[in-house]
């Protein structure tokens, strides 16, 4: 059952004691908090909001590893946590970042397509091999998900992804409009029939889609997101992609 994270002091102990939804009640929510901050909702693997924290009680107490991210994004946005795509979590959001997310189910995929159809901005982090270091090992639920699994909705868009186990791991660079984008053992992108108008950019490991009202922006990795130790050009390429991704165009 997916929780709603839409209010984060009133629902912390639900996602992480995992209680009923209906044990809390979420007040009515807008595009923008008192201060103008237009809201952003953030979902995925990669522990941008919650940082990583190995038990409940050192969340609760800011003892975790907090991501450098987070910061960067609340000087713009409000951040509404999703645990789940669905018609209600998204109605009242018009930019979106999923950072890695996991699989997403049939009724998510169509949720998600239809709100980019109707204005929607997303800027989409899908890395088909991660290799940011984590404090959990692999098979653990808390450990970014290693491999990305959103072959649907992307081909839909008219998205192939690609991925070539023959490459060397570490760090390279990838030119784009906005200056070098640090990636690791990418995947790469190829356009094909789809629903999107799709152009491949930065050396193919980054994708524009229009998709009727919408606006999708792919990157084909996530190393610019790494927790620890990211790389010297990981922080002006993500707030650069941000920047492209969530232009106020409206719904």
């Amino acid at each position: 059952m997916g929780l709603q994270l839409r209010h984060l002091k009133t629902v912390i102990a639900v996602a992480l004691l995992g209680l009923s939804p209906a044990c809390t009640a979420s007040p009515a929510s807008s595009t923008e908090d008192e201060a103008g901050l237009p809201e952003l909702g953030l979902m995925g693997t990669i522990p941008i909001y919650w940082g990583e924290s190995g038990s409940v009680n050192q969340l609760l107490a800011g003892e975790g590893s907090e991501h450098w991210a987070r910061a960067k994004l609340e000087a713009s946005y409000r951040l509404e946590p999703l645990d789940a795509l669905t018609a209600a979590n998204l109605a009242d959001l018009h930019y979106l970042l999923l950072a890695q997310p996991r699989a997403l189910s049939g009724s998510e995929n169509v949720a998600l397509d239809a709100w980019v159809r109707d204005g929607g901005q997303l800027l989409l982090f899908a890395d088909p091999m991660m290799t940011g270091e984590s404090q959990f090992p692999i098979g653990d639920r808390r450990r970014p998900q290693d491999v990305i699994l959103l072959s649907p909705i992307l081909r839909h868009w008219g998205l192939d992804l690609q991925y070539d186990p023959e490459q060397s791991v570490g760090y390279s660079l990838r030119n784009s409009a906005g200056g070098s984008i640090p990636v690791n053992l990418p995947g790469g992108f190829e356009a094909m029939a789809g629903e999107g108008e799709c152009r491949i950019l930065a050396e193919n490991v980054l994708a524009r889609c229009e998709v009727d009202k919408g606006n999708v922006i792919v990157l084909a990795d996530a190393a610019l997101l790494d927790l620890y130790d990211p790389h010297p050009a990981a922080s002006h390429a993500f707030e650069w992609l941000v920047g492209e991704s969530f232009q106020k165009r409206g719904k």
